[in-house]
């Protein structure tokens, strides 16, 4: 009987472990190009190690060219089998770290996007107290949408993400943080921006587009939302701003992220005693997660930031 050839040496090395981080980033970003940025090298150079790892496994991984990026099935049958040997890889750091005593490691964290201009800034003062007590620990941030922030947090992919709290998962743990209140705006360059707008009927309002999230919503934003004419989305508020600096939309946006335009008289608030909403965000960790002394750290400092 003829014997199914050897892929892969016994012993997996670092060169084996590169291969594999590399191929992860590709599928995640979606092709080579997208690849660069995270990975910082070149576009020959990821599809040299593409081109290795195809040959090491025998396999055709993926299909780039003309017609685009897609994955095989195989390709993507070796990609969930590289996110549980990584996953292990940074399981077994994890786990490492909690028992050495000193605060040596990474902490994984994804944030929703334009919480830097709160003036809570709770995240901040926790990451700055986090690195005065151990320097060595390596921060590294992810600028996600809150779905994918859960199931990274989920998955083990993050340590912690802060999300805005819509909903509440049973698999995951909820440390309150801010409260962020949110107005009506629209630019110097809109129709309303001259007029008397402290207070606009419902009719009123549907006369001119809008711009609303794309991402889920509490059932108090959406009561607000609801009575907007919604012709454009977005899945940020970065987004939305842009909408709204246009001239040709109106849209929600929160208080400390639109100040600065509202300082310049760039934006100007819709009736601001009836157009407004609140929402809260939370720290999330997951209830299945091992222990973690980095992760148990920076909650610490969380906790000590409010």
């Amino acid at each position: 009987m003829k014997k199914n050839k050897t892929l892969l040496p016994r012993q997996l090395g670092d060169a084996h472990i590169r291969l594999l981080r590399i191929y992860k980033v590709v599928i995640e970003a979606g092709g080579f190009s997208a690849a660069e940025v995270d990975l910082t090298i070149s576009r020959p150079a990821i599809s040299l190690a593409i081109a290795e790892l195809e040959s090491l496994l025998n396999m055709k991984l993926c299909h780039r060219g003309r017609s685009g990026f897609s994955v095989t099935p195989q390709g993507e049958e070796v990609y969930q089998s590289a996110l549980q040997l990584l996953g292990s890889i940074e399981n077994f750091r994890s786990q490492m770290n909690a028992i050495n005593t000193d605060l040596v490691g990474e902490l994984n964290i994804g944030i929703t996007d334009n919480l830097v201009t709160s003036e809570q800034m709770h995240i901040t003062r926790s990451l700055s107290a986090l690195k005065h007590r151990a320097p060595e620990v390596i921060i590294n941030i992810q600028m996600i949408p809150p779905n994918d922030i859960e199931s990274a947090v989920l998955s083990g992919k993050l340590h912690i993400g802060v999300v805005p709290e819509f909903r509440t998962l049973p698999g995951l743990n909820y440390l309150p943080l801010y409260k962020e209140k949110s107005l009506l705006y629209c630019s110097e360059k809109h129709a309303l921006f001259k007029q008397d707008i402290d207070v606009i009927s419902d009719n009123m309002l549907m006369g001119f587009d809008a711009v609303v999230p794309s991402y889920p919503q509490s059932s108090e934003i959406k009561q607000q939302q609801k009575k907007l004419l919604a012709t454009a989305s977005s899945t940020d508020r970065e987004g939305i701003a842009f909408l709204i600096l246009t001239g040709r939309f109106i849209g929600f946006l929160p208080i400390h992220f639109a100040k600065r335009w509202h300082a310049q008289d760039k934006l100007r608030i819709i009736d601001a005693h009836g157009r407004y909403f609140h929402t809260n965000f939370s720290a999330i960790t997951s209830k299945g997660a091992r222990s973690h002394l980095i992760l148990e750290a920076y909650i610490e400092e969380l906790k000590r930031s409010g």
